[in-house]
């Protein structure tokens, strides 16, 4: 865990792949549980509010809040559609177009945990959209830098594998394995300051190893 930015209302920090979001698990640790320890250490009010989520194979920066009053406001320009995240992601397809607006309508199975892609009439289905366009190239891969318009559960992972462009590393969806969590990074986030009404951008570089032969790291 690294903080990024931090005042009295909420913390920014990078979440690295492999470490959970939030569990139920007391053995098992979790951003929210190193965060509130953090805080512990400071002598500060150890109370963590989860505004939102990343898969736990997923790497990238994260906001927390500190207060229910300032998680409920960043909560409401998530759904709003204001509160503003991208994503880079690899694929190993090289016929994948370069940029696209991907739409489509997800159903999560809770006995496998993973969503797919149904019609639009099925009674469960969400709609799910997001924007691409391509970055880089090297060899059969492509990276994508994907700015997010809904959080549907495993939206991102989903929509690419339905569309036989799977995530590097992304075996659940049928992505090729490189012995690395798959290579999808929440890179940036943008948001008002639910107190200062500061806007509030953050863009990191991914620290996964199959980004390390891409430009971004070049």
């Amino acid at each position: 865990m690294e903080v990024l930015f931090e005042d009295s209302s909420l913390i920014v920090c990078y979440k690295e792949a492999g470490l959970a979001t939030q569990t139920k698990s007391v053995t098992q640790p979790d951003m929210e549980s190193e965060l509130s320890n953090y805080l512990k250490k400071k002598g500060e009010n150890p109370e963590i509010h989860v505004v939102h989520r990343l898969d736990q194979p997923v790497e990238g920066v994260m906001v927390f809040a500190k207060t229910q009053k300032v998680a409920s406001a960043l909560s409401k320009q998530i759904t709003d559609h204001v509160f503003t995240k991208k994503y880079y992601a690899i694929i190993s397809r090289e016929a994948f177009p370069d940029e696209g607006k991907l739409v489509d309508y997800l159903v999560k199975d809770s006995r496998t945990n993973l969503s797919k892609v149904v019609k639009e009439t099925d009674p469960r289905a969400k709609k799910a959209s997001l924007e691409y366009h391509v970055v880089d190239n090297w060899d059969d891969k492509k990276l994508l830098d994907i700015q997010l318009y809904t959080g549907r559960h495993h939206q991102i992972r989903t929509q690419l594998a339905s569309r036989t462009a799977p995530i590097l590393g992304d075996v659940k969806y049928g992505g090729i394995s490189t012995g690395h969590n798959l290579a999808l990074c929440s890179h940036y986030i943008g948001f008002k300051h639910p107190v200062t009404g500061k806007d509030m951008e953050f863009d990191i570089k991914p620290k996964g190893e199959d980004f390390k032969d891409s430009k971004l790291l070049g």
